[in-house]
């Protein structure tokens, strides 16, 4: 059977559960979490997401993304998540969380999510899950915003929505 995802509405009130692929079909809201990993250089840890992604297929984005399941948590999901995709557990804060609707253009499905956003420090190995993840990077903070502005396409249109959330919170760790 197909993951769930839990829709909600704009006040993250509940309202049903319905399969991912559908409600990637048919654009509606649904609950998500994002994570950023840094190290203690400030770098942000990235992920190039795995070629057989249903949807944004190899585009870089944050550390990891997912959807929480029916009676999980959003810190829960998260923390699920992080090991799962790439292999090590770190303590996570919740930041921020904001709507956004997106087109991927490859796929023809839409983004429409409740995302919680979630921060957390990690300096080890990253034996990151070759069915989710295409590749991993450090990336110093002013390096990843300059090659956002010269290759936008490369990054997905949430974590680019993130970044300048970050940006504006002052959340950025410059060193």
């Amino acid at each position: 059977m197909e993951e769930q995802v839990v829709l909600v509405n704009d006040k993250d009130q509940v309202q049903g559960l319905i399969g991912k692929t559908e409600a990637h079909e048919k654009g509606l809201l649904h609950r998500a979490i994002s994570i950023l990993i840094f190290n203690d250089k400030g770098n942000i840890l990235i992920q190039q997401r795995a070629d057989e992604k249903y949807h944004w297929a190899g585009i870089w984005s944050n550390t990891v993304c997912t959807h929480p399941r029916e009676g999980e948590g959003y810190q829960e999901a998260a923390e699920r998540r992080l090991l799962e995709e790439l292999g090590f557990s770190t303590p996570l804060e919740e930041v921020f969380d904001f709507i956004y609707q997106a087109k991927d253009k490859a796929s023809g499905l839409t983004e429409h999510e409740l995302d919680h956003v979630f921060v957390g420090k990690y300096n080890g190995d990253i034996p990151f899950n070759i069915h989710e993840v295409k590749a991993v990077q450090w990336i110093h903070p002013n390096a990843l915003m300059t090659e956002i502005k010269e290759n936008p396409a490369k990054f997905s249109f949430w974590f680019k929505i993130i970044l300048k959330e970050f940006e504006q919170r002052e959340l950025l760790i410059e060193k």
